[in-house]
């Protein structure tokens, strides 16, 4: 997967924008203000960081050395790195999808209620 079909997928999601909070290289995805994925835009290859529950993080990174490590310049625990053209296409849409879902999970009630009257 290439980095703009990364782009591409987590904008489609619901309630999501894309910012520069950072630096002009970083660009970070945001549910309802809330950082679910990031990626640096002159990493070659292109890699990803999105959020993971620990213990699936850890069984990710066993399974996939060396194409998913634990977050660069994130919590180790709650974040893994990705290089996105050597994973498939299928598994970098379901860890965003995680990603996104892990989120989403821990709105507070008033976040949830706006969450849920977006279109």
């Amino acid at each position: 997967m290439n980095i703009e079909d990364f782009r591409n997928y987590c904008i489609s999601k619901k309630g999501v924008t894309e910012e520069f909070p950072f630096d002009a290289k970083t660009l970070v995805f945001k549910v309802m203000g809330k950082m679910f994925a990031l990626s640096g835009l002159e990493r070659v290859p292109s890699q990803a960081n999105l959020k993971c529950d620990p213990e699936r993080a850890i069984a990710l990174r066993e399974e996939h050395d060396g194409s998913i490590t634990a977050g660069y310049h994130m919590s180790k625990v709650h974040w893994n790195t990705m290089v996105l053209e050597q994973l498939p296409p299928k598994l970098i849409l379901e860890l965003i999808d995680h990603s996104y879902d892990l989120v989403v999970s821990k709105f507070t009630k008033k976040l949830k209620a706006e969450f849920d009257a977006l279109e």
